[in-house]
């Protein structure tokens, strides 16, 4: 009699997205040994490399993503890192019956910028004065920011000091903007935090607070470095991003909770219902050994899960990579970058011929690198350190006019 082997078929995950913001996820998903269909509209997508299998779709097409997933026997749908997609993968999900953390109505509550204002308001949770419009009106007090309300990466977002600048801002979100519209807000001034958190059965669960090092104006709300431990007192940005979780329905899964500390209390800024897109679950297991990552590719399964207690370890930083702009032609130093004291990752997204733009939106970084140490300065001082020997040779940008 002959025997008959088999061999347990390996879950099958669709990630919605394959750029920097899911090389983690996608890393991690590699390492459960789950098949993995990833997407992503940019055939060069970094990402693309952990995947099994690779479909050249938009993140925010739902008819070609959901019969992508009719056709692939999934297990579970994900959207890490973006938010757009987030409610696309709820809705997906709940169509083929899959398990997730996320019913479709809390996804796409979570999603829209303007309903977020109004239940943070209807739950008396601290945020920004705000307000919709189509047009630029005439009793502002600024400064103010200026952007889409469904729209994520600074895309049409824009800091407002000067009244004459008011009108193009508010065209420039208008015509981003999925719904023609508007979102002004007080420009609240202070540090800023991200509360990075998981759900389980209405129980929120905070991790990583770490202080965002952003850059000026020019590119208003992009992270240069997240940093942790933050060097604030950080129990009422939890206290708030645990009531924001509260008002907008977030039972289970990932959030990612942006919080000015302003001279009147931390002002939620803005929740996702998502892993960040700065490689905050890696920070995450790097400062407190808990694989954020893998907890959220269990919750898109549907697996049980529990989250383990916090183990603080120091001091972690991710520092971003920013490239002079032009056509890349070479990058020197990651190798050494890699080898240096505390760095655990070091990475550039983009390969020779890329194209890098001025620094305006996240999208625009170039790489990380994700660094240890003794203390929060300590880890920072060898972060920095790493990435002055990363150095990118770009062609002269002029000369590609």
């Amino acid at each position: 009699m002959v025997g008959i082997t088999t061999s347990k078929r390996a879950k099958r995950l669709l990630v919605l997205g394959a750029g920097p913001a899911q090389l983690g996820l996608l890393q991690a998903a590699r390492r459960r040994g789950l098949f993995v269909i990833a997407l992503d509209r940019d055939p060069s997508a970094p990402g693309f490399e952990f995947a099994d299998r690779r479909a050249v779709v938009s993140t925010e097409d739902e008819p070609a993503i959901g019969m992508l997933a009719a056709a692939e026997e999934l297990d579970g749908v994900i959207a890490p890192g973006i938010d757009w997609p987030v409610a696309i993968a709820a809705r997906v999900a709940a169509r083929l019956g899959l398990s997730h953390p996320l019913a479709p109505a809390t996804a796409s509550l979570a999603v829209s910028k303007q309903r977020q204002r109004e239940h943070l308001a209807a739950h008396d949770v601290p945020q920004p004065k705000w307000r919709v419009v189509t047009e630029a009106p005439d009793d502002l007090e600024l400064p103010v920011v200026v952007k889409p309300p469904d729209r994520q990466g600074q895309k049409g977002l824009t800091v407002v000091r000067e009244q004459e600048r008011l009108a193009a801002a508010i065209a420039t979100a208008v015509s981003a903007s999925r719904t023609n519209v508007a979102l002004v807000e007080e420009l609240v001034g202070g540090p800023e935090v991200t509360v990075n958190a998981f759900s389980t059965g209405g129980v929120f669960h905070p991790l990583t607070v770490t202080d965002r090092l952003t850059a000026g104006d020019e590119a208003f709300g992009v992270a240069l470095a997240h940093v942790w431990p933050s060097e604030h007192d950080t129990q009422a940005a939890i206290d708030v991003a645990r009531a924001a979780a509260t008002a907008l329905g977030i039972e289970n899964g990932a959030t990612y909770t942006q919080v000015v500390l302003g001279p009147d209390g931390p002002r939620v800024m803005e929740l996702a219902a998502r892993l960040g897109g700065g490689h905050d679950a890696e920070l995450c297991e790097a400062a407190l050994g808990v694989d954020l990552n893998g907890l959220a590719l269990s919750a898109a399964l549907g697996e049980p899960l529990e989250v383990p207690r916090p183990e603080p370890r120091g001091g972690a930083v991710v520092r971003f990579l920013v490239a002079p702009p032009g056509s890349l032609e070479q990058v020197q130093g990651i190798e050494e970058a890699r080898a240096q004291e505390g760095i655990l990752g070091a990475r550039v997204y983009r390969r020779p011929g890329w194209i890098y733009a001025p620094l305006h939106r996240g999208s625009d970084r170039a790489g990380f690198v994700l660094a240890t140490g003794n203390s929060r300065d300590d880890a920072l001082a060898k972060a920095d350190r790493a990435a002055e020997l990363i150095r990118f040779e770009t062609a002269d940008a002029e000369a590609l006019v």
